[in-house]
């Protein structure tokens, strides 16, 4: 990740460059083209692709508060995935999914803390999205997605368990039905304030393993959290 001042931006209806990558829509597949330096302590660089194959685009925006100031997005939760970065054993295909989230005011402004997790289900994907705002106020979604688009709001949402602490001790809990026991199988991200992991879960009677991720924005809020951050992103103002 590289913070870059604004004449590294570029933007069409159909794509998006910032500095040396981007990401474009081409025909049915939205692909990505990566050339970044990652920061200390292992400063090296990594070029690369990655194409996502959507099984359809869904409409749903789901806003995490009462003004519509924060809303999640989950253009395309059932896709294919296929990835070439020039390193040895990180070229694959396999199972993905695209989303994101859209915000006018700073995350650390309007939440505490939350959980979110995506798992394959047999007849498609299952999303959990589980919110505790600033005022004390909660949010709990989940939606049931189908390989063409369609989807709708669980109405009645599995237990939450709780999940080990990361190694930064982040608080984690996930949806998990019960007598299952969740369990992390693969840790992808550890920060002080946030982690993301594989996530093995039982929903429906299946045995499935997602993206679980846990946000804790009142560490986030931490001043000496923060340049510390800003000193692990590089910064590069200019660009040509």
């Amino acid at each position: 990740m590289t913070d870059r001042g604004q004449s590294a931006l570029r933007r069409t209806t159909s794509s998006l460059e910032v500095g040396p990558s981007s990401m474009c829509w081409e025909n049915d597949r939205l692909v990505v083209d990566i050339d970044e330096v990652s920061s200390l302590p292992l400063v090296n660089r990594i070029r690369g692709q990655v194409r996502l194959i959507p099984s359809a685009i869904t409409k749903v925006e789901l806003p995490l508060c009462s003004d519509n100031s924060h809303i999640w997005r989950p253009f395309a939760p059932i896709s294919e995935i296929e990835v070439d970065i020039d390193r040895p054993g990180w070229s694959w295909r396999g199972h993905g999914y695209f989303d994101a989230n859209f915000g006018t005011r700073a995350l650390e402004d309007d939440f505490d803390y939350w959980t979110w997790g995506r798992f394959p289900v047999l007849n498609g994907a299952k999303c959990f999205y589980d919110v505790i705002r600033r005022d004390g106020t909660k949010l709990a979604n989940g939606y049931a997605f189908s390989k063409d688009g369609a989807a709708h709001e669980i109405a009645h949402l599995p237990p939450k368990t709780r999940l080990p602490r990361s190694n930064w001790t982040v608080y984690r809990e996930t949806r998990v039905e019960a007598g299952f026991q969740a369990k992390q199988v693969l840790p992808m991200l550890d920060a002080p304030f946030y982690t993301r992991a594989a996530v093995r879960t039982q929903l429906d009677g299946q045995i499935t393993t997602g993206v679980h991720e846990a946000l804790d924005l009142r560490r986030f809020r931490n001043p000496i959290l923060k340049f510390l951050l800003a000193c692990r992103v590089p910064r590069r103002t200019k660009w040509r």
